[in-house]
């Protein structure tokens, strides 16, 4: 085999994976349901519940707007935290809740959820990553999805905002794996496995979180998000998800090299616990977006698969209601994604991995 047909075979293939990538984004893009606004009301069932560790300046941005969404009560837990991050909390009108030690077994962002649930009074217990931002009417609208969908669980894919040349690199890529990797109808599925769920903002009915156990029953997970939501579906509670839109925003990371640490903490687990497969996805990831610029022109095909790596970006963005000039132009970006992604994937194959202040071990198949 010559040197032009391997080019050509590999482009070949290239294209059909990215072929299969816009298929899932266009069913997604038809079938997942969006967060729309909902009358007031329905917010005063709700509990808002935010584990905080050293989290005061995106707690400075959040509460603002979660004091605000007229729900029954506002929770922060300050978990060990050393940079005012309580009395921010309390200056904004939010309760605190003063998190106790880490104990054995233990990942901290499960334990502090397991204790505000342990404080909340609502019957809907919404639980917040301090980096989520809430516009009016966020919480009403969860409180009405959960109604409508009748499910004991809603997660929300939030609206990437306040991005940075940095962060562009990779903080949008949360989007970019959620549409187009898994079509939206098998994770509607009864069968637990293809249930995934975006731990970042989390809805549930307060009885469904307790027949799946809590965090209590993924006490030692570091995707506890997905964990917990195949749990709630095994106790026969249906499982939603839905774009944040207009309603819930996050920003993610502050810069690059906290984009690089946020991700290499969940891309072990993301890749099913496999290193192979997280180098192997790597080296894919590298043929599609990366390689076409590297080589020589060649070809419709070739140019089909330079512009067509672009366009994914720019879709996504699109349907996530990112219309900006700056957004669209991501798209610009994608051939230098995986090379940006590469130091988190390095720290991701040590045996540990550290975020916050705490080092846990990288084994998924271990507590």
């Amino acid at each position: 085999m010559t040197a032009r047909s391997l080019r050509q075979r590999v482009i070949r293939a290239a294209l059909l994976f990215l072929g299969f990538k816009f298929a899932t984004l266009l069913v997604n893009a038809l079938s997942l349901p969006r967060l729309h606004a909902a009358p007031a009301p329905g917010a005063r069932r709700v509990s808002i519940l935010i584990p905080a560790r050293d989290e005061a300046r995106n707690l400075a941005q959040l509460l603002p707007g979660a004091v605000r969404q007229g729900a029954l009560e506002v929770l922060v837990i300050d978990d060990g935290s050393t940079d005012g991050t309580a009395q921010v909390a309390r200056a904004a009108g939010a309760r605190v809740v003063p998190g106790r030690p880490l104990p054995q077994g233990w990942k901290g962002k499960s334990w502090a959820c397991h204790q505000l649930a342990e404080q909340a009074s609502g019957d809907i217990l919404l639980f917040l990553d301090a980096d989520v931002r809430l516009h009016p009417g966020a919480a009403a609208a969860l409180a009405a999805h959960l109604q409508a969908s009748r499910a004991g669980l809603v997660s929300v894919l939030p609206r990437p905002q306040q991005l940075n040349l940095g962060t562009r690199l990779l903080a949008p890529l949360v989007d970019v794996m959620v549409l187009t990797w898994l079509p939206y109808p098998i994770q509607r599925l009864r069968w637990p496995g293809a249930t995934t769920a975006n731990a970042q903002v989390m809805a549930f009915r307060r009885a469904a979180y307790d027949a799946a156990g809590g965090h209590r029953a993924v006490r030692h997970e570091m995707l506890e998000g997905t964990q917990l939501a195949r749990r709630v579906r095994a106790t026969g509670w249906p499982v939603t998800k839905t774009v944040g839109a207009a309603l819930i925003g996050i920003r993610a990371y502050a810069s690059y090299p906290a984009s690089v640490q946020g991700f290499s903490k969940h891309a072990l687990h993301v890749h099913l616990g496999s290193r192979a497969l997280m180098v192997a996805l790597s080296a894919l990831h590298f043929l599609v977006y990366t390689w076409p610029w590297l080589i020589p022109a060649g070809g419709r095909a070739h140019w089909a698969l330079r512009l067509l790596g672009p366009a994914e970006r720019i879709l996504v963005n699109l349907f996530t209601g990112r219309r900006r000039a700056a957004d669209l132009g991501e798209g610009l970006l994608v051939p230098l994604t995986l090379p940006a992604a590469l130091p988190a994937y390095r720290l991701a194959l040590r045996a540990r991995v550290t975020w916050k202040g705490r080092a846990y071990e990288n084994d998924p198949s271990r507590p």
